[in-house]
């Protein structure tokens, strides 16, 4: 079979079966990388060797893809700490491939694995095994090592520190946002399948739901959305409901939802609060179908401009630093966009408003309380 062809019915097979790995595993990067024995992923890109894909069974990629989709979607790096890299990679790892067992999925060789830490949170695992490292006990046995197998760790080991040694200050901390991002995305999907009854079994050791989700985003767009797609009907063509007696009527079209979301970038938002911001710009936009956001950053002036469709991964270099001006956002969508339904700005409100209010709707999504000229403030907490 066809690699490319192979790798659609993984896919495909996995979405069917276990629907939440299915739907993470599409946003993976897949890297094939003959330098290593089997598979590895570390949040940001599958890579897997090409002989060992073309011997899998169909079930046994299901199981890495599902690997690959958990790695990208648990933040690892901002859980990190002061850890040891390799050591903490191949303890989410084994937590990660318990998980997959548990749920049933068809482990392959090569997959790392250790039947003493089932059930054990990655936290615990990595705990062990430097416990282990530090006694040196050389009768520690592990059900799956082999020769080879420790000697892949090691180079694993090796080239994982000099990965980290040569990052810049700037690279690893777009690396934790853009995880951060992911895992955002990763609880909105798991809230859910959790209401479906669809959520993976054991999947709670690696989420804590109350953390995330802080806006109750699918009742304000519920709100909005329907108020505002009940007006999009049109007359020609009718509907065909009552035609065939005669009657014309106007027809429910499907469109795009065209959301502008503002984020402020001035100086009196610090680096957590704007991370916090983009966090809940990710989770929106997991769950709204059928939209385009378009994405101003601006403290005094607008920093920049981006559209995003259904399916894109949220990616914006945020510049600023200036004074609060709520005004430019305004002028901007003014000059700019046709058919605004709803603005959503995200800020601390010390800033100057326009004097003229808009014919669109407006939420404030702030850290706390406080007046407005228009619109709706919307608390995050």
């Amino acid at each position: 079979m066809n690699v490319n062809k192979k790798i659609s019915q993984a896919k495909a097979k996995l979405l069917v079966d276990y629907p939440y790995f299915g739907t993470l595993a599409t946003k993976l990067e897949l890297v094939l990388n003959d330098d290593i024995e089997a598979f590895k992923s570390d949040g940001r890109k599958l890579e897997i060797n090409s002989d060992y894909l073309e011997e899998l069974e169909l079930s046994e990629m299901e199981f890495v893809f599902a690997n690959g989709a958990m790695h990208a979607s648990l933040a690892h790096e901002a859980r990190k700490n002061n850890r040891s890299g390799w050591l903490w990679q191949m303890a989410t790892d084994m937590a990660i491939n318990d998980m997959l067992v548990q749920n049933g999925l068809d482990m392959p060789y090569g997959a790392q694995y250790r039947e003493r830490f089932s059930g054990m949170y990655a936290e615990e695992i990595y705990a062990e095994l430097k416990d282990d490292i530090l006694r040196d006990d050389e009768e520690l046995e592990y059900e799956a090592d082999n020769a080879d197998d420790v000697e892949k760790n090691e180079d694993n080991k090796e080239q994982k520190e000099k990965e980290e040694q040569n990052q810049t200050p700037q690279e690893l901390e777009e690396e934790i946002l853009q995880e951060q991002l992911l895992a955002e995305e990763a609880i909105a999907l798991l809230e859910s399948k959790m209401q479906k009854g669809e959520a993976p079994q054991t999947i709670e050791r690696f989420f804590v739901l109350e953390d995330f989700a802080k806006v109750d985003w699918r009742e304000e767009l519920r709100i909005a959305l329907d108020k505002y797609f009940r007006d999009d009907y049109v007359v020609m063509p009718p509907s065909k409901k009552l035609l065939y007696a005669g009657i014309y009527l106007p027809s429910n079209i499907s469109q795009t939802f065209r959301l502008v979301i503002a984020v402020d970038s001035s100086g009196s938002i610090d680096e957590m609060q704007l991370n916090e911001f983009l966090s809940e710009v990710n989770f929106l936009m997991t769950l709204v179908q059928n939209y385009q956001i378009e994405l101003l950053v601006c403290d005094d002036k607008i920093q920049s401009h981006e559209t995003f469709y259904s399916g894109d991964t949220l990616d914006v270099d945020v510049k600023g630093g200036g004074a609060t001006d709520f005004r430019p956002v305004f002028s901007y969508i003014k000059k700019h966009f046709d058919e605004v339904k709803l603005l959503l700005y995200f800020t601390d409100l010390d800033g100057f408003f326009p004097e003229e209010v808009p014919n669109y709707e407006v939420k404030w999504i702030v850290p706390k309380e406080k007046e407005v000229v228009f619109g709706k403030v919307i608390v995050l907490d």
